[in-house]
């Protein structure tokens, strides 16, 4: 998504691009030339450490489009040096990493966005049905996706020259270079990063990101986090709820049932809310820069975000566990239960800790 979001914020007149950052050689000069493609000259900077990025006085804003184990420190980092942020989903690798990018961008006064383009763009047709109360009082939705990350023991291959490995693998536990470690493709079968949990939470973050945020969009409980989460396993199908504070469930692939399905009361009448829509028209990188300007909260503020992918964490940890589990939102710890509370977190190599 990096080379799509370069693209879109590219496209703006309101944008000026002035520096790329990868620790591949060959995708930061491609990214250097769509840069300077645009502007007609060489003046954009390439550079192989996001942090001589974040050093420079100059830039406002950066958008981070990295594997997932890189989102929390970058986001936090770029805060903290001043930087507004557009970071791409799944936001977090972690539920600790959550309250900390949030503290994060309040402390620091930053605008930072979260990066599915899905949540208004694909889902809009059952948001503006539950808010326009024509399903009256909403009981529960669905959603299918999956399945979590997997664990990692690919054989070591010879390193292309073109890489910092090192780098790449940043805060991740030490491993062997192996192409589809660091491949950069959508699935999840085994041949991208996006399959191994030493980077990705694998489809139930994923694309978790875009379904749960829809979902819970639809049924207006961006704003909250689950407190109880229950495990079902029928006949040896098992699929999770999800209760909120305010009765609503949200059921993660319920047997017979379709993804954002909606049970609801249509007889029951539930008063209209105008929906939410991005700032300054246009899309979600239209409404991330008009938030820049105007230092409002954009449309996936990041504690949105963090409440959406939250959903992931909590449920991967339930399977993991093959049991119910409460949680505290408050305090961001399982009630009760110390062996799901060690899974708040991942070990992270030094230096990179937050």
């Amino acid at each position: 998504m990096g080379n799509g979001d370069q693209n879109a914020f590219l496209g703006r007149g309101d944008v000026q691009y002035v520096a790329v950052c990868d620790v591949r050689k060959g995708v930061r000069e491609q990214a250097k030339g769509r840069v300077d493609g645009r502007y007609k000259n060489k003046d954009c900077k390439a550079y192989t450490d996001f942090r001589e990025v974040l050093a420079r006085p100059d830039i406002d804003a950066v958008h981070i489009a990295t594997p997932d184990h890189w989102h929390a420190i970058m986001v936090i980092d770029a805060c903290r040096s001043g930087k507004d942020v557009y970071c791409q989903k799944p936001e977090t690798r972690t539920l600790r990493e959550g309250p900390l990018m949030i503290d994060a961008a309040r402390r620091y006064s930053r605008v930072v966005s979260g990066g599915s383009q899905r949540v208004l763009g694909d889902y809009r047709p059952i948001v503006n049905k539950c808010w326009a109360g024509e399903l009256g009082a909403i009981k529960s939705i669905n959603v299918n996706v999956g399945p979590p990350s997997m664990l990692c023991n690919l054989p070591a291959q010879t390193k292309p020259d073109d890489i910092d490995w090192e780098l790449w693998l940043g805060p991740a536990p030490w491993a062997p270079y192996n192409g589809s470690r660091c491949s950069g493709g959508y699935n999840t079968n085994g041949g991208t990063w996006r399959s191994y949990t030493d980077y990705s939470g694998g489809a139930m973050t994923d694309w978790g990101a875009h379904h749960f945020g829809g979902a819970t969009f639809a049924v207006d409980v961006r704003e909250l986090q689950p407190e109880e989460i229950t495990f079902h396993d029928e006949k040896g199908r098992t699929h999770l709820t999800f209760r909120y504070p305010n009765g609503v469930l949200l059921h993660h692939n319920r047997p017979n049932m379709g993804n954002l399905q909606v049970e609801g009361t249509p007889g029951e009448k539930r008063a209209a809310k105008p929906v939410p829509s991005y700032k300054g028209g246009g899309d979600i990188y239209g409404d991330f820069i008009e938030c820049v300007k105007t230092r409002e909260k954009p449309f996936r503020d990041i504690e949105l975000a963090v409440n959406t992918v939250a959903i992931s964490h909590l449920g991967t940890i339930a399977y993991s566990l093959q049991r119910s589990l409460k949680w505290d939102s408050a305090a961001q710890k399982f009630t009760g239960d110390e062996e799901a509370n060690r899974m708040l977190d991942r070990a992270r190599r030094e230096p990179w800790q937050i």
